[in-house]
């Protein structure tokens, strides 16, 4: 499977925002962050209707300190926020941009599990039977995610993600989804 062009093109530019991310946030070090971890991945899509390479990058931010709670009834009052955006491989296929809350709970000194909930905004296809892709019925989706993660450095993080987004049957119209998965490497400043 050939990416087109201007997969390649979005993909590269996204390369090129967490590459000056990185720098921006290592000229930064002395200061406080701007934000708590960069996040950039690889999907495929787990969808009968859509086929191709996802690539993805997301910002955390913690606003609520969450790595200072104490318990898991604190832990969930004190979510770390995202925002993000996935580009598609093939044209054809969705790309979308996201934010939402995410909690995550340490397994061992090193595995975590995390979780997030939030929405989206897509431009795949609505109901156009004509059209490949899911039929997603709305512009705007739920967008939950769960993964698994391992810290292997103070810094440098890996996880295995598995998200999906739908509108609930909100809409009033077809609901395919989209489900993906998908490897993540992160950068925790």
């Amino acid at each position: 499977m050939a990416i087109c062009r201007s997969g390649f093109r979005a993909a590269l530019t996204m390369a090129s925002v967490a590459a000056g991310l990185l720098v921006s946030a290592a000229m930064a070090v002395a200061q406080e962050p701007f934000f708590d971890e960069l996040r950039f991945g690889a999907q495929v899509s787990a969808s009968d209707r859509e086929d191709g390479s996802f690539y993805q990058l997301t910002m955390f931010f913690d606003p609520f300190e969450s790595e200072l709670a104490q318990g898991w009834k604190e832990k969930l009052l004190r979510p770390r926020v995202f925002i993000g955006g996935t580009v598609a491989g093939h044209s054809e296929d969705t790309s979308m941009v996201f934010g939402g809350f995410a909690w995550d709970a340490k397994v061992t000194e090193k595995l975590f599990v995390e979780a997030g909930f939030g929405g989206m905004i897509h431009n795949g296809n609505l109901r156009d039977y004509t059209e490949s892709g899911p039929y997603l019925g709305c512009r705007a989706l739920f967008r939950e995610y769960a993964a698994v993660g391992y810290d292997v450095t103070e810094n440098w993080r890996v996880l295995a993600q598995l998200e999906h987004s739908s509108h609930a049957n909100l809409c009033g119209r077809p609901n395919n989804g989209i489900t993906r998965a998908g490897i993540q490497i992160g950068y925790k400043f």
